[in-house]
């Protein structure tokens, strides 16, 4: 089913952006390890909407509710569920999409996917509401990695042209992690946070959207995760990244820039270090034949602009048949990049743990 993710620890979300409850089903997690769930509270509000001036008004605690899988914070061996409530829904502002499909939306070919009985309140399934569940899961399964001393990071790259630093591809580490992570914003530089903030709050103001990039780093890896071909880690990763609606690519090290390079420039050469095979540069991103090398993980996601816009749009009206003008109501995000950085942090987690475990048999 599209809704579920994994080979050795498989991941289902379920509900919709206004359905009661969404929430996540996590199987295949080894009994005996100790969760907790303070931390995971901490690593859900990041992602929680309503708490800044660049994200939506709509206010929602995401504090989990355990159903199953966990005795007294410790792993049992059944199923980890957890749900969240949708206390802070309106509905009514989705009324007229029912007819008229938003523009860079799912609302057109999902009304024909499912014969108009999509739900198309707060975008339904397909809503960036969905990534408070994977993040629950992502939350996990950054502790599981941790015990494994492997950590996850991401950061704001870019928001509407105004760049920050980039991770040092070789040398990134967990400190540079805890250092964003307990910083005002995800940034390795935060004074740029008010040109980005500035950027994202005029196209508000213009009743507009912009988009950007986070990059994300993996560290502590063994060499030889992953497989050939089709379950690389590429694949996988980026599968679980696309997860997180509004992505629209991804690239590995120095990804499409490598293009403008020639071999002898994009080459990593090995060397000894002690007894360690390294590289003195990392245009590989940590991932050669789709196994990981040993060198830190390195990938960036792309994010398009909002597609729920203020602005008068142009559309067409389903029942009708004709050309119609579009003005959407609601709350959304002038830029979702801000509260994605740990949806990205997730995606990468809940995909390397599950690799890990698979390869592991733990």
């Amino acid at each position: 089913m599209s809704s579920m993710f994994g080979n050795t620890v498989k991941i289902s979300i379920f509900g919709q952006s206004h359905s009661q409850n969404i929430g996540v089903v996590i199987d295949g997690i080894p009994a005996g390890h100790k969760i907790n769930l303070e931390e995971v509270n901490s690593f859900m509000r990041r992602r929680a909407p309503g708490n800044d001036s660049v994200s939506t008004k709509r206010k929602e605690t995401d504090e989990p509710h355990i159903l199953s899988g966990l005795v007294d914070g410790i792993t049992c061996g059944a199923p980890l569920c957890a749900v969240f409530d949708n206390s802070n829904t309106q509905s009514s502002d989705y009324d007229s999409i029912r007819d008229v499909p938003r523009p860079a939306h799912s609302d057109y070919p999902a009304f024909v996917k499912h014969h108009g009985f999509n739900d198309v309140r707060g975008g339904g399934h397909f809503s960036g509401r969905l990534t408070a569940p994977l993040c629950f899961a992502g939350a996990v399964c950054i502790q599981l990695l941790r015990e494994k001393n492997i950590y996850i990071g991401a950061h704001i790259l870019e928001i509407a042209g105004v760049r920050d630093e980039s991770f040092d591809s070789v040398n990134v580490n967990e400190k540079d992690f805890d250092r964003i992570h307990e910083s005002p914003k995800p940034l390795l530089n935060q004074t740029v946070w008010s040109k980005m903030e500035e950027k994202v709050l005029l196209a508000l103001k213009e009743q507009d959207s912009v988009g950007g990039i986070i990059e994300c780093a993996v560290t502590g890896l063994p060499v030889g995760l992953g497989n050939p071909m089709f379950d690389g880690v590429e694949n996988r990763i980026s599968a679980a990244v696309f997860a997180v609606p509004a992505v629209k690519g991804i690239e590995f090290g120095n990804g499409f820039a490598c293009t403008r390079l020639r071999g002898s420039q994009n080459n990593d050469e090995f060397y000894y270090d002690g007894d360690v095979v390294k590289t003195r540069t990392n245009n590989h991103g940590g991932i050669l034949g789709g196994l990981t090398s040993g060198l830190p993980l390195v990938f960036r996601a792309a994010f398009k602009p909002t597609p729920s816009i203020a602005k008068e749009q142009n559309s067409v009206s389903l029942s009708k048949k004709v050309d119609t003008k579009l003005n959407i109501k609601g709350r959304h995000d002038p830029c979702v990049v801000l509260r994605a950085v740990p949806c990205i942090e997730s995606a990468a987690a809940v995909a390397l743990y599950d690799l890990l475990l698979g390869e592991n048999n733990e």
